[in-house]
């Protein structure tokens, strides 16, 4: 009976340990699909740097796959990107140097939870070097860019009808990433990714799922426009405006239960 009970314990341990790091790899970066197969490829099998562990991480942040207060456990992750324990805790340190990551003494790493005025702050800060790039760019603007910019708001507006709103956020953070692109000034792309970087978090933590509290797609049209005509203080104006309009709305939300981590990424 002893034996059984501990073969028992050890194949329930091992399934639990299974559906929990399968689980992350799903959350961290989804199936990649052959065309001429059915399967799915497992992700991961290749050898990873800790700049690639880094850029993964920071995309499932960004994608809201990895919501605030999330518990990051080094064991998982790193049978997960199939690394050692501490190219891990590299990267978690560098996280949280970025603010993506809060690290406590005694309770390990886990996705950041910015305040209500830290939130604010972020926004505010995003309105002053976003006007700017704004103001640089139109002088310098080409056609080649509104076709471009025109073709992300396509994408962007087609996310939303189809009710994908994971997608349309990521390509709204790509919107104001590729302004800041185009630019030319490296130093405020920077800056302004350093900060975007961090916003997925604030709006996770504390807006309300109504589309009215995030990125709204006329307002990026509306930017277009201005740019394109070469108003350029129609256009920083429109930018001002459009990041004030979350910033506003940032508020302190009652929390959920925090399911724990298996149940969290078998539900993605």
């Amino acid at each position: 009976m002893i034996i059984l009970s501990t073969i028992k314990l050890f194949i329930v341990n091992n399934i639990e340990k299974y559906v929990t790091i399968n689980s992350l790899t799903k959350i961290m970066r989804p199936p990649i699909i052959d065309s001429n197969s059915d399967k799915s490829k497992q992700p991961f099998k290749i050898a990873m740097s800790e700049d690639d562990v880094l850029r993964q991480i920071e995309q499932a942040v960004i994608d809201h796959r990895l919501p605030p207060g999330t518990k990051l456990k080094e064991v998982q992750l790193a049978e997960v990107f199939g690394v050692k324990r501490g190219t891990i805790r590299k990267v978690l340190a560098r996280l949280a140097y970025s603010r993506l990551v809060d690290q406590l003494p005694n309770r390990g790493a886990s996705v950041a939870k910015p305040s209500v005025k830290e939130g604010r702050d972020l926004f505010s800060t995003r309105r002053v070097l976003e006007t700017a790039i704004i103001q640089a760019l139109v002088p310098q603007i080409e056609k080649t860019h509104i076709q471009q910019l025109r073709q992300m708001l396509d994408q962007e507006q087609k996310a939303y009808e189809v009710d994908n709103s994971k997608l349309a956020l990521s390509l709204s953070v790509d919107f104001h990433r590729q302004l800041a692109k185009m630019n030319g000034n490296r130093v405020l792309e920077e800056y302004l990714n350093d900060i975007i970087r961090r916003t997925p978090l604030v709006i996770l933590t504390h807006l309300s799922a109504d589309p009215q509290s995030r990125c709204r797609n006329q307002e990026h049209a509306a930017i277009v426009d201005a740019i394109e005509v070469g108003d350029a203080k129609k256009a920083a104006r429109i930018m001002n405006q459009h990041l004030l309009h979350i910033e506003n709305r940032i508020e302190y939300k009652s929390e959920d239960p925090q399911p724990d981590l298996a149940t969290l990424l078998l539900s993605s």
